[in-house]
């Protein structure tokens, strides 16, 4: 028996069996060994009663396998986690009180503003959705894709659960091509070891909405027509996913990805692929708020369609909103000057 498990056998031991309750009776002999190690070598919670001990813990959350210093995100994340565990031991009376330190500096300051390198300008998202247009497997569904986000803004694990008979498209001879999406699910990525069916997707309501809500968001005259003769191509009816998988099924998201990162080799340069522009699916999104704010649409408005509180929209897109200074220059000078003395 070894005095010691390597920390990145042990973590997947803990993540895909230990902590995961619907496999921990399918745990091979050679986790359990992990498991009961961990098990024996635990300290127990009396250890978070040590000063010490709390430090050292916490130097572990902010630091890597290999050593490095992790994002100030997951740093937060990863104290928010424990802050809910010793929360819940003291209400549990496992501990007398939650020893992890607070106020200004516990936690690294971390920024939710959107990167300004990373949103997509027309040339570049053409040449992207472009590419993937022409893609031989699966392009013209993933250009669809691709064009739903980039032109109404919904989370990807919003878009992959989508309907035909949530697309509300006007007749194709009407003067006025506007039409409608309809959001109300979202279905993100979790993992078949952590759902109950073990399906990869697990069915969700819109975040930061309340259970059964829904958002209703305009469709521009260039993506009603992508998605109507997407959903001629591929024959699909009112009770079909807009955008299924090649067998039906929900479309992948290791799919997703993989078929983006492509278009960002093909089409982009060196220095464009080596920095933030479009790096993320999600870049989309943040490319189609920003459109929005910066073509003058009321922050409340696009708070409504993109599914956020203002405050977080503003937050989030204030740096990226451009073209506005001039006028906004008038405004104040307007206003008057002293006079003169």
């Amino acid at each position: 028996m070894p005095s010691t498990y390597d920390p990145v056998v042990v973590r997947t031991a803990l993540r895909e069996f230990a902590f995961n309750t619907r496999r921990r009776d399918e745990a091979p002999p050679e986790v359990l060994s992990i498991l009961k190690w961990v098990e024996r070598n635990s300290l127990s919670m009396a250890a978070w009663e040590d000063s010490a001990r709390v430090d050292a813990v916490l130097r572990a959350v902010s630091t890597r396998l290999d050593g490095s210093d992790t994002a100030a995100s997951t740093i937060k994340r990863n104290r928010r986690v424990l802050n809910v565990m010793l929360e819940h031991a003291v209400k549990h009376n496992v501990l007398r009180a939650n020893t992890l330190p607070k106020g200004r500096g516990a936690t690294p300051k971390t920024s939710i503003a959107v990167d300004k390198r990373s949103l997509i300008n027309l040339r570049q998202a053409a040449g992207l959705l472009g590419w993937v247009r022409r893609r031989p497997r699966g392009g013209p569904r993933l250009h669809a894709f691709f064009a739903a986000m980039y032109y109404a803004g919904p989370r990807p694990e919003e878009v992959v659960a989508m309907y035909v008979m949530d697309v509300r498209l006007p007749p194709e001879g009407a003067a006025d091509q506007w039409g409608e999406l309809l959001i109300h699910t979202a279905q993100p990525e979790v993992g078949k070891h952590w759902t109950n069916d073990g399906a990869i997707h697990e069915e969700r309501g819109l975040k930061g909405r309340a259970k059964d809500d829904m958002r209703t968001v305009p469709c521009r005259p260039a993506l009603t027509k992508i998605l109507r003769e997407h959903i001629e191509r591929e024959e699909l009816k009112p009770g079909d996913l807009l955008f299924p998988g090649e067998k039906g099924e929900m479309l992948a998201g290791s799919v997703i990805r993989r078929a983006w990162r492509s278009a960002r080799q093909e089409t982009l340069t060196p220095e464009e692929i080596a920095s933030p522009l479009g790096k993320r699916v999600y870049d989309l999104r943040h490319t189609c708020l920003t459109n929005w704010l910066n073509d003058g649409v009321p922050p409340a408005q696009v708070a409504e369609w993109a599914g956020n509180s203002v405050p977080v929209l503003l937050a989030v897109y204030a740096r990226c909103v451009v073209g506005h200074l001039g006028d906004l220059k008038k405004r104040i000078e307007a206003g008057g000057d002293l006079p003169e003395v």
